[in-house]
């Protein structure tokens, strides 16, 4: 007798193959990876700079708002990026905003304010119910913050050309590279001697100083008291996702480049390089199999994807529990009373931001 192929059994019963089919997709979706909840840390966008050396022909008055602040620029980059964000999480966020599910807070800081609600306007565009005005597609949206008094973002000749006589060396590099640069970004003509050679290397002191700031010479501790916190307050948030019904799904610190490169130092994912203007630290929780998973993606560049970045001694998808593990050691457990140890750790938020 002759045996009946496979494929013509399958055939004679459609609705059987089907049945399998789709068992096992619902199998796969029931599975498979779900983003629960995402922490975003952002650098403002392009801004004036926040004071210049005292021979600098470019003075404040040169600027339409004055030192510190938002340029036009500035708002494109982050317009731009609240777009790549509504992108990226349309779908997680359901692509209306909802006070419940997010939370803003920015530093309080004219251009990290404003950076925050340009972004959002491009991130939460109202739909439906929430315009408000059809001829006006802006919602607002809450950003938060607090008092700055309550928050915790050639050598030989540099003095002579730029005016900064009997002064530190290492506090005043930056000093120089920042309006040098920002003018060079808005095409102000730089003195004679802002070559392209001093401009590099005025950059590479400025990211020394700023990696001083937090590495190289007891690098653990700095980073307990500076970005450590912020590790620790959004590791909060990811725990609180594995135990209550309702939490917050996006968290967004809108802050300052000190901001982000400590918190990168914390984790020990820092390149060395001052973040850019808009640049942002991506951080997600997954539930994938009944394990919740970190991943961390860091954006320093408009129009392109974010890169990956993974946690020394775990791998790109980090459990939490070894994620938790692996950032202990730089988490201060009385931020107040290790702070006070070790006070005499200046920071250099108000020039490198």
């Amino acid at each position: 007798m002759k045996a009946t192929p496979l494929l013509g059994a399958r055939a004679a019963s459609p609705g059987l193959g089907f049945s399998l089919l789709l068992s096992f997709w619902l199998a796969r979706g029931a599975l498979a990876k779900e983003l629960k909840f995402v922490a975003l840390v952002f650098r403002h966008g392009d801004r004036s700079p926040i004071e210049t050396f005292p021979n600098d022909p470019i003075k404040e008055s040169s600027w339409p708002q004055g030192f510190g602040q938002l340029t036009q620029l500035g708002m494109e980059q982050h317009y731009e990026l609240g777009e790549h964000i509504r992108k990226r999480y349309g779908r997680f966020l359901n692509e209306s905003y909802n006070h419940e599910q997010v939370y803003v807070r920015s530093t309080d800081v004219d251009r990290t304010l404003m950076s925050a609600m340009i972004n959002l306007a491009a991130l939460f565009p109202p739909e439906g119910p929430s315009i408000w005005n059809p001829s006006l597609l802006w919602q607002p949206i809450p950003v938060h913050t607090v008092p700055l008094s309550e928050d915790r973002d050639f050598i030989e000749t540099l003095p002579t050309l730029s005016g900064f006589h009997g002064q530190d060396l290492f506090g005043i590099w930056s000093r120089v590279y920042d309006p040098l640069f920002c003018e060079s970004v808005h095409n102000f003509t730089l003195p004679s001697w802002a070559t392209k050679e001093t401009m590099t290397k005025l950059r590479e002191l400025s990211e020394l100083s700023l990696l001083s700031l937090y590495g190289i010479h007891k690098q653990k501790e700095k980073s307990r008291l500076q970005g450590g916190v912020l590790v620790s307050e959004i590791l909060n948030h990811m725990k609180s996702v594995t135990h209550s019904p309702s939490y917050r799904k996006l968290i967004i610190y809108s802050a300052h480049d000190t901001t982000v490169s400590g918190l990168q130092m914390a984790l020990d994912v820092y390149n060395g390089r001052l973040p850019p203007y808009a640049s942002c630290h991506f951080m997600e929780l997954h539930l994938d199999n009944g394990e919740y998973l970190v991943e961390m993606y860091y954006r320093n560049e408009t129009q392109h994807e974010p890169h990956p970045l993974t946690l020394p001694g775990c791998t790109a998808s980090c459990p939490l529990e070894k994620f938790a593990e692996l950032v202990a050691p730089v988490i201060p457990q009385d931020w107040s009373v290790e702070c006070m140890v070790t006070s005499r750790h200046q920071g250099t938020e108000d020039i490198l931001d």
